[in-house]
């Protein structure tokens, strides 16, 4: 039994089997450890997960992959519905119980996915995730580059982020015109955590318009200028993570006071 990839749920299936478990070793899993892989297809990575780890479950949307992964691996647990409308820790046995996360995710849904861990980035230990490589190059740019922006902002403040190793477009079926590459997203657990609805507004707004300096950018959120005043001739992709950081503290209490 196989599939056919479907342009239309961006599918470039994993054909090497040596890559594929070089992935799967870059998880720092537990055999206790909550495991969840998205978007499985034809199981390049679940072959190695699904034995290695006993709370193993994976997000799958295709049905045609569904069938194939239920005759595969008799019992394999599946979460079928969008990795975008799923909450990780629904699915702890325990309270205390890590969450790891792998898998080659769609190129054209990269960044919802990326931003959708990031809010979950409490509950999750450790995501292992390949992906294009120049959205995993945005994810280390440095400042005052056009590549730096509201994901770079988000994967420090939510992660320490590290590209293991590249992947070359042949091993891929159908082959993709670009090459990809595997990250590792270590996340913070409750860093900053009082403050982030507003760095998240602050980052957003900022970068919408990230050619104006912050006094015009920000103007729509009605601060006062104490919130911005150091940094208001800035713009949005000169400033760090930590100033974004101290300017929503600044947010956060400018906000009680009023």
């Amino acid at each position: 039994m196989s599939i056919q990839p479907k342009k239309s749920l961006g599918q470039n299936f994993l054909q090497d089997k040596n890559i594929a478990q070089k992935i799967v070793q870059s998880l720092f899993a537990g055999p206790d450890d909550l495991v969840i892989e998205i978007g499985p297809g034809t199981g390049a990575l679940t072959q190695f997960l699904y034995r290695s780890y006993p709370n193993y479950k994976a997000i799958e949307l295709d049905n045609r992959a569904v069938d194939l992964l239920r005759v595969t691996y008799p019992g394999i647990q599946l979460i079928e519905q969008s990795v975008l409308d799923v909450n990780f820790s629904d699915y702890r046995t325990s309270e205390n119980q890590r969450i790891f996360v792998i898998g080659n995710i769609p190129y054209y849904i990269t960044s919802p996915i990326l931003f959708h861990l990031f809010d979950q980035a409490e509950s999750i230990h450790q995501a292992v995730i390949m992906m294009q490589l120049e959205v995993a190059q945005r994810l280390i740019a440095q400042k005052r580059t056009k590549e730096y922006g509201i994901l770079t902002i988000q994967t420090e403040f939510f992660s320490a982020a590290d590209i293991l190793f590249k992947v070359p477009r042949q091993v891929f079926y159908p082959q993709p015109n670009v090459d990809s590459a595997v990250v590792s997203f270590m996340m913070h657990q409750k860093q900053h955590a009082e403050i982030i609805t507003e760095f998240k507004l602050l980052v957003r707004t900022a970068f919408n318009q990230r050619r104006k300096k912050l006094s015009n950018a920000l103007k729509i959120l009605g601060l006062n200028s104490e919130v911005f005043d150091e940094w208001k001739d800035k713009r949005a992709e000169e400033l760090t993570s930590d100033e974004f950081i101290r300017m929503a503290e600044l947010f956060k209490e400018s906000t009680k006071l009023a």
